[in-house]
């Protein structure tokens, strides 16, 4: 059997439409929050805290969206593009389903979940009304980050950062008329920004499906959708689950920390969801880099490239420090003007600058991990981040966040430096883990080439 060239991907090529996709996202999320903050600060407050469980109910879809998509990864690098596209209908079909049960638990349930974080008044209302319509309506992201997914790790990043933007755009849009009611239409608020969020995931869903047939070698047939393999639905398992698991356990210490937060009340709820906002910006870079370099590895260690994986990892790592920590220098200097762009209350700009400052701590280790993660997820080694995380995570950082924020008095700052602490730790741990080259063990499909693939191909 001739042996083809596995697919070369170079990481900008790869990286920068990821960056702008989600610089848009985040732009489009300050614009949201921007325009919410004009019905007041609790309206803020609400969709925060909702936000904190449809995340949630978000990552646990990601068991499947990002386990499909490093299985993908490393039966194109085989060069075994129908298995893919096998995977890949699967896939699409067990997140329709995971995603009709959370939106109906989030439908029934929203509102306790929310009043068990302690969200009382005027903040508990808003937050059900967004709940009840963006939670109702996850199983959209469902579909969408199976897709999104996929697409990218065909490589094809650009054409996803389109539709992401038009979808941005048309949220936006919807956002102007449904929030203050122009053109004729009611001005429903909070209520107006959810059935916005969810009116243009239903048409991005239906863009990325046009996508997907487009851009496929071997197309998804029917029969694939339908017809559930043993095989695959493990392999997606066995690294979506302890993937989504890493994940959703740092999204409930974030919930353990907003529950923290509750106590210190309603402004110091809005401080956090304001300067979350603007702190998401620096680490976007290292978010893009960690998702090219995933793809990268995984199509690396299909075709059984260790070598290159290996030393592409810590090249990400470089260049994904440098420019967040240009990037913290930026937002660093101009905190107080971009705390001030939310709000006019002055103790919330003064909370807000306070914390932001302590983000070169938080943000720099956060940078190490994004990326060494993604690409031990991508490697087949998903396991090891999980054992970490719970150490890290919720032995260390929530009874610290804890001390922080209640014994030492240090109020929301207390809640930054816990968060600072575990990704640091993390970091550490993490780099020794990819030096070790322990990874190279996990791959996922190495065993089942026909034919052994080459060793890496001179350079």
């Amino acid at each position: 059997m001739e042996e083809s060239k596995p697919k070369e991907f170079n990481l900008i090529k790869l990286t920068w439409p990821i960056f702008l996709e989600l610089f848009l996202f985040m732009l489009m999320g300050s614009v949201d929050t921007f325009m919410i903050s004009s019905v007041s600060d609790d309206a803020v407050s609400g969709v925060g805290a909702a936000n904190q469980i449809i995340a949630i109910a978000i990552l646990v879809l990601s068991v499947i969206g990002n386990g499909a998509a490093i299985v993908v990864s490393q039966y194109l690098g085989s060069k075994q593009p129908k298995e893919a596209a096998k995977v890949t209908g699967n896939a699409v079909t067990l997140n329709l389903a995971v995603g009709i049960i959370l939106s109906t638990v989030l439908l029934l349930f929203g509102g306790t979940l929310l009043t068990a974080l302690n969200v009382q008044g005027d903040i508990l209302v808003y937050a059900k009304s967004y709940m009840h319509i963006v939670g109702g309506g996850i199983f959209l992201q469902a579909l969408l980050n199976a897709l999104a997914t996929t697409i990218r790790t065909h490589g094809f990043t650009k054409q996803t950062m389109v539709v992401s933007l038009l979808m941005n755009v048309i949220h936006v849009g919807g956002n102007y008329l449904l929030i203050f009611g122009h053109f004729g239409l009611p001005a429903l608020g909070v209520e107006g920004a959810a059935i916005s969020t969810v009116a243009s995931r239903f048409i991005c869903l239906i863009l990325f499906f046009l996508l997907l047939y487009r851009i496929m070698e071997v197309r998804v047939k029917w029969t694939y959708y339908i017809h559930l393999s043993k095989k695959y639905v493990l392999q997606i398992l066995k690294i979506g689950i302890p993937s989504a698991f890493e994940s959703v356990i740092y999204q409930c210490c974030q919930l353990v920390f907003t529950l923290y937060i509750t106590y210190l009340g309603a402004e110091a709820m809005a401080t956090r969801q304001y300067a979350l906002n603007i702190s998401s910006y620096i680490f976007l870079f290292s978010v893009a880099v960690s998702m090219g370099t995933s793809i990268i590895v995984g199509h690396l260690v299909g075709a059984r490239r260790p070598k290159e994986a290996y030393s592409r990892v810590f090249s990400s790592v470089k260049w994904a420090l440098l420019v967040t920590v240009i990037m913290d220098a930026v937002v660093i200097l101009f905190r107080v003007p971009l705390m001030g762009l939310f709000t006019d209350n002055q103790t919330i700009i003064t909370m807000g600058a306070q914390v932001i400052l302590l983000s070169f701590f938080l943000e720099t280790g956060r940078t190490c991990n994004l990326v060494i993660i993604n690409s031990l997820r991508a490697s087949g080694d998903a396991k090891f981040p999980v054992y970490m995380g719970l150490i890290s995570m919720v032995c260390m950082s929530l009874p610290l966040g804890y001390f922080l924020v209640f014994t030492l008095d240090l109020g929301l700052a207390g809640v930054w430096l816990a968060t600072a602490f575990d990704e640091w730790v993390r970091a550490v741990i993490m780099y020794f883990r990819w030096k070790s080259r322990a990874w190279e063990k996990h791959g996922l499909i190495q065993h089942e080439a026909a034919e052994p693939l080459s060793a890496a191909p001179a350079h």
